[in-house]
């Protein structure tokens, strides 16, 4: 199946994106329709051709990489726009594990039978058309594009224009792809107008986006809030805790904070702050700290007063996601102090404890409102391939239907179907 080719805007904006939308939803509409099967081909093919064409990818990302340090890109930034072969391999596996996930279109969720006769079900649907609005990760192209098409959706892409060259080159293989076992290239649509005003009349395809998912950082989900006249789910920032209770085993407890900091600190499942109780406070906080020490830690007075060269931590360092090598410390008197720290500052992402009380634990979950909570394990686990979900299109910090790491069946809404034998209501 070919696809309709289109010139950069001749007249407004707003109308070149319009008839961009048209082409994703015509698609969406035989998407809609395509068996398991052949949608699972369209994921193993684009899969084997991102591997097979990894080196051509690489050039191009270079291409996105010398731009981004020309124009001083923090280094979070140039990390999360890097590709590499390893990368590029784990981008091949999400897709082939979506691919092996059952497909959620055309599951009953539930059903019943009312006194009358009638029989209704919710059956699982796509949404129609997904528009991603992304920064500086190349991964969430092929990311996104494979989840939107196993939930049987067209994806309109809209990354930033740092990344133009890699997303250029993802999407165009994914097109191929789809268009080699016979369904339409235009379920992915790359939007390659980068300027504000493409981004904001994104925001505002009404008709044609059924729900806008923002992936990046305070401004962009400020500028979705302030713009977006279509449907929204928030994949929010992520100031997460870990909160070290007075039974925790050190040992565990260090471990744990040590890779919810380090492993990658540049993304919303790393830890930004330490609580830590009193009572372990002085035995926990120098061996952690020794863990650390490619780490800045600024902390309260009681943490300064057992590590005195930590630096101090202000109200805004507590409220801050940092997305690098540094995290805020402060010692709480018991796990009543630590919830309340964590209300006040905490987004609602992921928060974990490491404890050996039960009692404690039980609270923590129970207690504890965010999207993910853990007990004794990193926070880095709060990932959509770590949960079984397969490759995430975003993780909710939201309270609709979508929260936490948005898989496949977020990627769906229900519709009643009735079934009668002639009931008609009196």
């Amino acid at each position: 199946m070919t696809s309709v080719t289109l010139d950069q805007p001749s007249s407004t904006v707003h109308d070149w994106l319009l008839r961009k939308g048209a082409l994703a939803k015509a698609a969406a509409s035989e998407l809609a329709k395509a068996s398991s099967h052949t949608k699972d081909q369209a994921l193993l093919q684009a899969a084997s051709e991102l591997e097979r064409r990894a080196e051509e990818l690489l050039s191009h990302n270079e291409v996105d990489y010398r731009r981004a340090q020309e124009d001083g890109a923090t280094p979070t930034a140039l990390d999360r726009l890097r590709l590499s072969p390893s990368r590029i391999h784990q981008m091949a596996d999400g897709l082939r594990q979506v691919a092996e996930l059952p497909d959620p279109v055309g599951e009953v969720v539930d059903g019943w039978v009312r006194p009358n006769g009638l029989r209704i079900e919710r059956v699982r649907v796509p949404l129609g058309v997904v528009g991603i609005i992304y920064e500086n990760r190349p991964n969430v192209t092929s990311d996104a594009a494979g989840l939107c098409l196993k939930s049987g959706n067209a994806v309109m892409l809209r990354g930033s224009a740092s990344a133009i060259e890699s997303n250029s080159f993802i999407a165009s293989v994914i097109r191929s792809s789809l268009a080699e076992v016979g369904l339409p290239a235009d379920a992915v649509v790359l939007v390659d107008d980068l300027s504000r005003e493409s981004a904001q009349e994104f925001m505002r395809l009404t008709g044609i986006i059924d729900c806008l998912i923002p992936r990046g950082g305070p401004s962009l989900v400020s500028s979705v809030r302030e713009n977006a006249t279509v449907p929204y789910i928030i994949d929010g920032d992520g100031n997460c805790h870990v909160y070290v209770d007075a039974s925790a085993d050190v040992e565990m407890a260090t471990r744990i904070v040590v890779n919810s900091k380090t492993q990658r600190p540049g993304v919303c499942n790393a830890a930004e702050s330490l609580l830590v109780h009193a009572a372990i406070a002085d035995e926990f906080l120098p061996k952690v700290a020794a863990q650390l020490a490619e780490v800045e830690l600024v902390g309260d007075e009681r943490t300064r007063a057992i590590l005195p060269d930590v630096g101090v931590a202000t109200e805004e360092d507590y409220a801050t996601e940092f997305l690098a090598l540094k995290l805020s410390v402060a010692v709480v008197d018991n796990l009543d102090a630590a919830i309340r720290h964590i209300a006040r500052f905490g987004t609602g992402h992921s928060e974990a404890i490491v404890t050996r009380d039960l009692e404690s634990a039980n609270r923590f979950v129970r207690e504890v409102d965010a999207a993910a909570v853990l007990v004794n394990a990193s926070t880095r686990f709060v990932d959509g391939g770590e949960f079984g979900l397969g490759a995430e299109i975003g993780i909710s910090t939201q309270k609709l239907h979508a929260r936490g790491p948005m898989g496949l069946r977020e990627l769906t809404s229900v519709k009643y179907v009735v079934n009668g034998s002639g009931q008609v209501r009196q």
